[in-house]
């Protein structure tokens, strides 16, 4: 068994080591920053995919996908989107042992990749809208020091890029995905707040962002995803034009969404404890593990009743493994408590016998499980078990917020502060500096707890044009 470090205490170190002790990746690769997905990890990222396609389906976004090569002519056609990437990417030079005509970027994100094929696929007014998303690898230089999920070089992303009639409609496209990744975050039971950025740090070439993000502990915060209205600011360097039904010719408006495998990352911090990762059922590889209980005194029947047990559940949908190996049972329930298993079934002779199973969730909580009603029993306790960790996450999400009256209260700040601002670039950075960190932005969908009234800005005191903002230290 392996001591965690204090998640309080030592987040990162605590995180580092979750990851690690869990397998849900390896890290021993030739390339900094360019991570293994072991079978573990792999079965986790599959299930999340799996919600993140069914929720972007429901809003008729379809499937495609591009190269992964970007010619370097059209990389530059968007200057603020190089200029944003520039420092980022990574270069193909040479085919072979021949130096290419034009470079080639292995892409960071794939704007500059679709659009090109955007402005031949849309003619007139009746190919649109045009909703399209891939699932692919990206690939960004990251400077920084890299983490498993949260920093890394080639990274597991979900993208989805659309081309609307105007303005309104691209707004209302992203409020459409503000809704679906709503629904994604209840499966991953992750609570979060949707912000928008500041002009300063929104997406290269964006006319505005809205950032999904988490708090994780202390006043850190941790970007699940974004979504981005462009206007026209790409259709133009483009020529994504479409034919209007009075034969005019018009430029589309485009919208982005954006998610990593920074998800997968977000759900150990967020639900991880002192035993090791906490999976929702939607993300966990198995939804149930099932420990047979053998000795020298048990027979066969704990083996063959848990062999049962497996065979029903996965007849029924669930995702089931038979841990058969030769550790003791209290070094499986330490393995399955670490690797965050919701539920475990164990099966002795005496339960075997009875024709029942002790069932035990991932918070601790036991019961006694009946063979005749199996399968809708374990549905019933995965179903508490969720709401049970949703209860916790909340509790946990509205503690992570203080009211801020000054920029000194937010020196030192443990929490994410949240206080009225001006909007005002200058005071913004102001309130950066003070908290030794980001102003993150304005709720788009407002803040989730009682608030009080505005007061004046806490950097210059004005009082015409505040609103509610947020500021914390991102990951």
């Amino acid at each position: 068994m392996v001591a965690l470090p204090d998640k309080a205490s030592a987040f990162i170190d605590w995180y580092l080591a979750v990851v690690e002790e869990a397998g849900l990746t390896d890290k021993r690769y030739g390339v900094k920053g360019m991570n293994i997905w072991t079978p573990y990890g792999f079965l986790a990222r599959r299930n999340l995919d799996t919600v993140i396609v069914r929720e972007i389906e429901a809003t008729d976004s379809q499937p495609v996908e591009f190269p992964t090569l970007i010619p370097a002519n059209e990389f530059a056609k968007e200057k603020e989107h190089i200029k944003g990437f520039d420092a980022e990417v990574f270069w193909v030079t040479k085919g072979g042992a021949s130096e290419l005509d034009i470079p080639l970027v292995l892409r960071p994100t794939s704007e500059t990749a679709m659009y090109p094929v955007f402005s031949v696929w849309v003619r007139s007014h009746r190919d649109l809208p045009l909703n399209v998303y891939q699932i692919v690898n990206v690939f960004r230089y990251e400077t920084k020091t890299t983490r498993p999920f949260f920093r890394v070089r080639e990274i597991h992303f979900f993208e989805e890029h659309t081309c609307q009639v105007d303005e309104a409609t691209a707004t209302e496209r992203v409020r459409s995905n503000l809704r679906a990744f709503r629904q994604m975050a209840e499966a991953f039971v992750l609570p979060y707040l949707a912000v928008r950025r500041p002009d300063w740090d929104k997406f290269p070439g964006a006319f505005y962002s809205v950032a999904l993000d988490a708090p994780v502990g202390g006043a850190r915060t941790l970007q699940l995803g974004s979504v981005h209205h462009y206007r026209e600011n790409f259709s133009g360097p483009y020529g994504i034009r479409y034919e209007a039904p009075d034969g005019s010719q018009r430029l589309v408006h485009q919208t982005t969404f954006g998610l990593s495998e920074r998800l997968l990352g977000a759900v150990v911090a967020v639900h991880g404890d002192a035993k090791g990762v906490v999976f929702p059922t939607a993300l966990a590889p198995y939804e149930v593990v099932i420990i047979p209980i053998v000795g020298a005194t048990a027979g066969d029947a704990p083996r063959a009743a848990a062999t049962e047990l497996r065979d029903r559940l996965r007849r029924s949908g669930r995702r089931v493994y038979l841990d058969e190996g030769e550790d003791r049972p209290g070094a499986k329930y330490y393995r399955w408590e670490l690797r965050g298993a919701p539920l475990r079934l164990e099966v002795g002779r005496r339960e075997a016998d009875s024709r029942t199973a002790t069932a035990v969730d991932r918070l601790g909580r036991k019961s006694t499980v009946a063979f005749d009603a199996l399968e809708r029993e374990v549905g019933d306790r995965l179903a508490e078990f969720d709401r049970a960790l949703a209860e916790r996450a909340q509790e946990a999400f509205r503690g992570a917020f203080a009211p801020a009256g000054s920029l000194d209260a937010l020196a030192n700040s443990e929490r994410v502060r949240y206080f009225s601002w001006c909007g005002r670039e200058e005071c913004g950075h102001r309130v950066e500096t003070a908290i030794a960190g980001a102003l993150l932005g304005t709720p788009e969908e407002g803040l989730p707890f009682e608030t009080g009234p505005l007061g004046p800005c806490i950097a210059c005191g004005a009082v015409d044009g505040v609103r509610w903002a947020l500021a914390g230290r991102p990951l």
